[in-house]
């Protein structure tokens, strides 16, 4: 499958270039950026073109990765598939509803294959535990913190306008949504929302399977207080999300696999664009109230 690769920004550079690149079920063919100079030196990196539009990308693949800001992604993706490339797209899959919708029906229309990155479930500890979790009956509650340093230490994203603008609801928001729902089952509600320190946001959700979870979310964290964690507690115990012995790029690659299979077989995977779909639902409801409460 030939895969080109829109983005050039720093997710792009770290992860998305080099899994594309190390993958041995794609060919790499190609990059554009918003930045051309930007996207030159990455194609110059890996030996790939640079394309000077994204037209001229979609005419030369079968699928596209997409590393871009979420606005930005759901626009382009929409073109692609309706220019009939499968979707490797990243979380959240939008900013609002009626953008994620669209993606969702174009992919529908042009019976591509779609798959958004949600790390944690590509990384091989966390997935098979949220497998693992998901034919357990009985859980009562669940709290997961996914609490990031970006604003607060050296990161090189914290210079991006659209986390600066949405925050950590937005950001990592999808990162715990994505473990918490194949579990406890939809958001039947989000029940309560407020804000914390900074972007700091705390959400109490009702699951369809009657349970309760509760999140907190921040890009603002103290370096020395992050990291994610998930607990879920229920008839079977206590059960606690392990962590990963692999980064970002072998989840990517995993990703990338799901797509191939995907595109393959005509079997959508559970992280497709209508589960991106969803998650960017639940947190424009979350953003609602949240809006509400500050004006009060």
């Amino acid at each position: 499958m030939r895969i080109g690769l829109l983005g050039t920004g720093p997710w792009a550079r770290a992860t998305y270039a080099p899994a594309l690149a190390e993958h041995t079920g794609l060919e790499f063919t190609g990059v554009w950026g918003r930045r051309p100079e930007a996207a030159t030196e990455l194609a110059e990196r890996y030996g790939v073109t640079a394309y000077a539009g994204v037209d001229a990308l979609l005419a030369d693949v079968d699928a596209v990765a997409v590393a871009l800001p979420p606005s930005v992604q759901a626009e382009l993706a929409v073109r692609a598939a309706g220019a009939g490339r499968h979707l490797l797209l990243d979380k959240p899959l939008a900013v609002s509803a009626a953008e994620g919708r669209a993606v969702v029906e174009a992919v529908e229309r042009a019976g591509v294959a779609s798959v958004v990155f949600f790390t944690a479930r590509f990384q091989k500890e966390p997935d098979a535990w949220i497998e693992e979790q998901a034919a357990v009956a009985g859980w009562f509650t669940a709290r997961a913190h996914w609490l990031g340093a970006v604003f607060t230490s050296d990161s090189p994203f914290a210079a991006s306008p659209w986390r600066r603008e949405k925050g950590a609801l937005w950001d990592v928001g999808p990162h715990a949504l994505s473990v918490l729902l194949p579990v406890l089952g939809d958001v039947r509600q989000v029940v309560a929302a407020a804000y914390g320190p900074a972007d700091t946001v705390h959400l109490v959700l009702d699951h369809a399977t009657g349970a309760s979870s509760s999140l907190t979310l921040s890009l603002t964290a103290p370096p020395a207080a992050a990291g994610a964690e998930v607990e879920l507690r229920g008839e079977a115990g206590v059960a606690v999300m392990p962590g990963s012995s692999e980064g970002a790029v072998a989840a990517l690659s995993r990703a990338a696999d799901a797509l191939v299979r995907a595109a393959g077989t005509g079997r959508p995977h559970p992280c497709d664009a209508a589960f991106g779909l969803r998650v960017t639902e639940i947190l424009a409801t979350a953003q609602d109230r949240l809006t509400a409460a500050a004006r009060g």
